[in-house]
C-alpha cells in the first residue's frame, strides 16, 4: 500500500477526454458557453436563482463584499477559526476583519460573540459553514442580520454537499461562496462561485468580476471592475467533476461514519460532533492531546495528516490581543486524517489499525 495522502484530486479520462475535445474544437479558452454551463449545474445543485463563477475562492469572497457596498471604513466580522482566504478577502479591499471566537459543538462562529463584536462600523458577517457544518443558530444569524441591516455573506467553501433543513449551506445569506481549490470534493485546480437569488446583487457581481462593464468586448465602464473571470478550461473540468457530485457526497459521508465506528472504543479521540443526513465532511477531523506525536507516527507508517487552522487573530500577519478559548482549544488538538472521496474501505481500516495501535503502545 503506497503513501496515503490526507487529501488528493480525483480525476479520471472524463475530465482528460472533454478537454481534448474541447481544444480540438477551436475554443477560444477563455470564459464562454462552457463556463455558462457550469455556472447552470451548480446554481441547479445548490437551489438558487444565479450562479457566477470566478478565478478562486478568496476573490469570490472579496467580490461579494464589494457587491454589497462594503470597502474602506468597514468592519466585516469573521470566525477566529478558519482558512486564512476568509478574513484576508476583507483585508484585500480595505475593510477590517474583527474576530470572533466559535461555538464549540459545531466550529462555526459563535451566535452571542457576533452580537457583542457589533459596531457602528460593521457592514458585514462573514459565516463560514466550516467543514460542511452549520451553527445551531443559522436562522438567528439570518434573522439578525435582516433586523440590524448587516450583510450575512456565507463562506461554503467546504460546504458544497450540505444542508440544513433540506436547504443547501450558502443559500441563507445575501451571497453564497465555494470553492473549487485542489482539496475541495470537486476542483477545477483553482475557482470559486457565488450564489444568490438578488438579481441586483447578481448584475452587481457580473460587472464587478469583467471591468465594470455591461458585457464583454464592449469597452463602456458603468462601475469600478476588475478582472475575476474564469475560463472554459476550468469549466470544462468542472462540468464533468459535477456529474460525479452526488457520488461523492454519499462517499464522504460513509468514510466519515466508517472512521468513527473504526475509531469508537480509543478514548483518546475526540470526534466533532456531525449529523450526517444534512453535512458531507470536506476533511474528517478529530482532537486529539498528542497530536504532534501521532501524526509522526502516522507519517512513519506511510499516512498523512494535517492539524487544524490556527488562531487567526494571533498569527503574525494579524498579530491581534484577545481571548478566543474555543478557537485556541481545538487549534491545539484538531487533527484532519485523510479525506479524499477515492479512499477504499481497505485504506480507512489501514489508517484506523495504525492509530489503534498508537494508543495501545
Amino acid at each position: 500500500m503506497g503513501f496515503i495522502n490526507q487529501m488528493e484530486p480525483w480525476f479520471d479520462e472524463y475530465e482528460s477526454n472533454h478537454l481534448n475535445e474541447y481544444m480540438q474544437s477551436g475554443g477560444w479558452v477563455t470564459e464562454f458557453l462552457k463556463t455558462r454551463e457550469f455556472e447552470s449545474m451548480i446554481a441547479k445543485y445548490t437551489g438558487s436563482k444565479f450562479c457566477s463563477v470566478v478565478v478562486n475562492g478568496t476573490i469570490s469572497l472579496s467580490l461579494a463584499l464589494q457587491a454589497c457596498g462594503v470597502g474602506a471604513g468597514h468592519e466585516v466580522i469573521v470566525p477566529d477559526y478558519t482558512m486564512v482566504a476568509t478574513p484576508n478577502s476583507v483585508e484585500l479591499i480595505g475593510a477590517k476583519a474583527v474576530f470572533v471566537d466559535i461555538d464549540r459543538d459545531s466550529l462555526c462562529m459563535d451566535f452571542n460573540k457576533m452580537q457583542e463584536a457589533i459596531t457602528d462600523k460593521t457592514k458585514a458577517i462573514m459565516l463560514v459553514t466550516i467543514n460542511g457544518r452549520y451553527p445551531k443558530k443559522i436562522e438567528e444569524f439570518v434573522s439578525f442580520c435582516k433586523e440590524k441591516n448587516i450583510w450575512l455573506i456565507e463562506d461554503a467553501a467546504q460546504s458544497l454537499g450540505s444542508r440544513y433543513n433540506g436547504k443547501h449551506l450558502g443559500t441563507f445569506g445575501d451571497i453564497g461562496s465555494f470553492s473549487f481549490s485542489a482539496p475541495k470534493i470537486i476542483t477545477t485546480g483553482q475557482g470559486g462561485a457565488l450564489i444568490t437569488d438578488n438579481e441586483e446583487l447578481f448584475d452587481r457581481i457580473k460587472k464587478i468580476r469583467d471591468f465594470g462593464r455591461e458585457r464583454g468586448g464592449i469597452d463602456h465602464y458603468l462601475i469600478k471592475g476588475w478582472n475575476y473571470k474564469f475560463t472554459d478550461i476550468q469549466a470544462v473540468i468542472g462540468i464533468e467533476q459535477m456529474k460525479k457530485l452526488p457520488w461523492r457526497v454519499e462517499r464522504k459521508k460513509e468514510i466519515g461514519k466508517l472512521y468513527e465506528i473504526l475509531l469508537k472504543d480509543i478514548a483518546q479521540i475526540e470526534f466533532i460532533p456531525t449529523s450526517y443526513e444534512n453535512t458531507t465532511p470536506w476533511f474528517i477531523d478529530m482532537m486529539v492531546e498528542d497530536r504532534a506525536k501521532l501524526m509522526k507516527y502516522l507519517k512513519e507508517k506511510g499516512i498523512g495528516t494535517r492539524e487544524f487552522y490556527p488562531p487567526l487573530h494571533s498569527e503574525p500577519a494579524y498579530g491581534y490581543t484577545g481571548d478566543y478559548p474555543v478557537t485556541q482549544e481545538i487549534s491545539r488538538k484538531g487533527l484532519w486524517l485523510p479525506s479524499a472521496s477515492n479512499l477504499t474501505d481497505l485504506q480507512i481500516q489501514f489508517i484506523c489499525d495504525q492509530i489503534v495501535s498508537y494508543y495501545q503502545q
